[in-house]
């Protein structure tokens, strides 16, 4: 990779298209599903029965619900994140590489999307949208807003997650997949 050649406006606008559009389809689609009327607080709609379906849900913590609580230090991880990747792309000259581009903008649209949910931008309040205890009647809800919902059964239930969620696991297994495929300085040494 040659960090001194510029880098195409190509990539400036790939980068920028995938993680704008990333974040704009994923708070748009929760906007739909959370004004869903059947599907407030935990109804289902099932698009394959038992199977496939939408259910909303908040997420006041990280993948899979760990972390519970700690939605400020999730976002502080977004924020960090969503300065940190442009900055390795086109400041240091990673996105030369097309695939790390595009891979990084969707993880960026991603990043975008759920910590728009922390910031409590989407302005569910608890009590009124959700149930809560009473301390928190009337509070801004600081939450990610879940909506795809997957089973294998009723006991085999994959947590719900988001178009955001999806971006971003697509785009870490696509790194990873990547990683594992990249030859090492040492490979060319043999």
């Amino acid at each position: 990779m040659n960090s001194q050649a510029p880098i195409p406006r190509s990539r400036y606008l790939l980068f920028f298209c995938l993680a704008i559009g990333g974040c704009l389809l994923d708070l748009w689609t929760k906007h739909v599903m959370f004004a869903w009327q059947k599907l407030s607080q935990g109804g289902i709609h099932w698009v394959i029965d038992g199977v496939a379906g939408f259910q909303t849900s908040l997420n006041e913590g990280a993948l899979f619900g760990m972390g519970q609580g700690g939605q400020f230090w999730f976002a502080l991880l977004s924020v960090m994140a969503a300065i940190a990747i442009p900055v390795w792309l086109f400041r240091y000259g990673h996105a030369h590489d097309l695939w790390m581009t595009a891979t990084l903008g969707g993880i960026s649209g991603g990043v975008l999307g759920n910590l728009y949910d922390r910031a409590g931008l989407h302005g569910l309040v608890w009590g009124i949208d959700w149930p809560s205890a009473p301390e928190r009647f009337n509070q801004p809800i600081y939450a990610v807003r879940d909506w795809i919902l997957l089973q294998a059964s009723n006991d085999l239930r994959w947590p719900n997650f988001n178009i955001a969620d999806a971006l971003l696991v697509c785009g870490a297994a696509t790194l990873f997949v990547r990683a594992l495929r990249e030859p090492t300085a040492s490979d060319g040494d043999a």
